[in-house]
């Protein structure tokens, strides 16, 4: 790698990141991860001598190549590489870095641009799932412009919707893994739920907060720590996870009564900070959570009515809208959520 590594630095979502062909990395995996910690500049709590944000959302990566699946463009490996360990981790999924990789495949030629709008549908290695994102392609080339906003972005860009197709159990194999809606885990009345992303949601007044406290507040709540990575600790194997010890799963989502018109208020821990607004697909499944009777976030939540709902998902910085369609039973069978992206930097990184 002393020549370098090509690769694209994009905003995906709310988060930022390396996009790489996979081609252009090595094969081997401890060869890779080598390279990506160097080029993250991990571990460092800085990431001094790195391109990473010295944050989480500031440090991951996406790994894409063209599909031979049939009905599928290319496919995502998400890789999150940790700021102060020297741990890169597949063990999760990642919806807002999922953003970028449809103009990431039409810039890179894996998928022919259409005139206007080019869908790309995407497999996503982590879960076995398959998304559909909508790329704006006018002249047939990437445009990052536009009025869609995000909370937890600055400014308009171009729009990115993206379908989920089932999503339903990705990590766990269920998406109620315990079989049950609500469980008892550690004396706190928990709902384990994977529609996307593993997720433990809790009533945030059983854990003795608001549920409306800044992140900084609620990472300077020692006593709040120990008893959610207690919590954590224990529902892995719960939900099929096994030992979480040293995994990014399952997010630890503390849910309040909505406070801006929402559906339901959230304050996530991912695991071991507090998200500044919340993960693409973990609102996919807190979402989900607020939809089955007897969850943690039902009696607390703004629900709406019909085979469609729109639920307004509140975070610290805003909100993020999941649209839900359900069967003839109530059960979600599908979600789409709008993100948006923007190219960074295309070129050569430098590995020690």
């Amino acid at each position: 790698m002393a020549d370098g590594v090509r690769c694209m630095w994009m905003r995906g979502g709310t988060s930022k990141g390396g996009y790489f062909l996979a081609s252009d990395l090595p094969e081997d995996r401890v060869e890779r991860d080598k390279v990506l910690l160097s080029l993250m500049g991990s571990p460092d709590i800085r990431q001094i001598d790195g391109l990473g944000g010295a944050d989480p959302l500031t440090s991951k990566v996406a790994v894409v190549n063209r599909s031979d699946r049939a009905g599928v463009d290319v496919e995502y490996l998400f890789l999150q590489v940790f700021v102060d360990q020297p741990i890169v981790t597949d063990a999760q999924n990642c919806g807002n870095i999922l953003a970028g990789v449809g103009p990431f495949a039409v810039e890179r030629g894996l998928v022919e641009a259409c005139d206007g709008q080019t869908p790309v549908t995407i497999y996503m290695q982590n879960t076995g799932q398959v998304a559909q994102a909508t790329v704006e392609t006018p002249g047939k080339h990437v445009s990052y412009v536009g009025e869609a906003r995000i909370d937890g972005v600055p400014g308009g860009s171009a729009p990115v919707p993206i379908a989920f197709r089932d999503t339903a159990g990705s990590s766990c194999g269920a998406l109620l893994p315990t079989g049950n809606v609500m469980d008892v885990v550690e004396g706190v009345e928990v709902t384990m739920i994977d529609n996307g992303m593993p997720c433990v949601v809790m009533r945030a007044a059983d854990l003795g907060i608001k549920g409306t406290e800044a992140p900084d507040v609620l990472e300077a709540n020692a006593d709040l720590r120990t008893r959610l990575e207690s919590i954590r600790l224990a529902c892995g194997p719960m939900m099929n996870l096994g030992d979480v010890t040293d995994k990014t799963v399952p997010k630890m989502t503390m849910v309040s009564a909505p406070v801006s018109g929402g559906a339901i208020s959230t304050r996530t821990f991912i695991p071991h900070r507090c998200h500044k607004t919340i993960g693409v697909l973990g609102a996919v499944s807190v979402a989900t959570a607020c939809l089955l009777e007897g969850s943690s976030a039902f009696d607390l939540a703004n629900r709406g009515s019909g085979p469609s709902r729109t639920l307004s998902v509140e975070h610290p910085t805003g909100e993020m809208t999941v649209v839900a369609t359900l069967d003839e039973a109530g059960q979600v069978v599908s979600a789409a959520i709008l993100r948006t992206a923007r190219k960074l930097m295309d070129g050569t990184a430098f590995p020690r």
